[in-house]
């Protein structure tokens, strides 16, 4: 069996959706980083209005909202073009061979 064309839709819509995923889980763990830096940071103030301890934790909380957003967004245009360029290679030097068994 050798694939030989896939959707290019369907792949950049599943690595649109896996990058995303990833950059939920970046977000995440940034957010939780800069939580814990910005009130390190608020501390050492003395929690007097916005400074740079107060600035990093809305980054963190940011990041968690914006990362998931650019990763899908990048992932679905790399998936597309990724699947553009599979299937331009494919069917020139072949597809992918794949031995099933049952």
């Amino acid at each position: 069996m050798v694939i030989r064309h896939v959707g290019v839709w369907s792949v950049a819509k599943l690595y649109g959706a896996l990058s995303g995923a990833m950059g939920l889980l970046f977000g995440a763990i940034l957010a939780a980083v800069s939580a814990i830096g910005g009130a390190a940071g608020a501390m050492s103030e003395g929690g007097s209005g916005l400074g740079a301890g107060s600035l990093g934790m809305l980054f963190g909380v940011g990041a968690f909202i914006f990362l998931p957003i650019l990763y899908g967004a990048l992932g679905l245009i790399m998936g597309a073009l990724a699947a553009a360029l599979y299937n331009f290679f494919a069917g020139m030097i072949g597809g992918i061979e794949l031995d099933l068994q049952q």
